[in-house]
């Protein structure tokens, strides 16, 4: 248990900071509330009504986003694969090649789905 006490204590140090944080900011912080404090903000224009619930946003931005991570991941496995390559011989071949291929495919549907055409 000894070998985790710096942890645990880093860990306790981090969620007083993160609480106190919160809490100072509510005791100290100001306490003027108008209609344009309260209003949203974008970049000096009067803010666009918004449709009853919120309206629709678009499923092509999150498709993007998805699109990102999937690369983030892919990179994040392609690295160590790289860099210990001659050393996991025909296995980590065959497995990275599985990897990129159950990559790939959903890839390709999207793209011929349209789904990263912009309109």
């Amino acid at each position: 248990m000894n070998a985790y006490a710096p942890i645990l204590g880093l860990i306790l140090l981090a969620a007083v900071f993160a609480v106190g944080s919160v809490a100072f900011s509510v005791v100290a912080g100001p306490k003027r509330y108008n209609r344009a404090r309260l209003d949203s903000y974008e970049c000096g224009i009067e803010p666009t009504p918004q449709p009853v619930g919120g309206g629709r946003f678009p499923v092509k931005y999150y498709l993007t986003a998805m699109t990102f991570i999937i690369f983030d991941i892919e990179i994040i496995f392609l690295y160590p694969w790289a860099v210990r390559f001659d050393h996991l011989g025909l296995f980590g071949f065959v497995a990275m090649v599985t990897f990129i291929f159950l990559i790939t495919v959903p890839f390709i549907y999207e793209w011929r789905r349209g789904g990263l055409d912009w309109d």
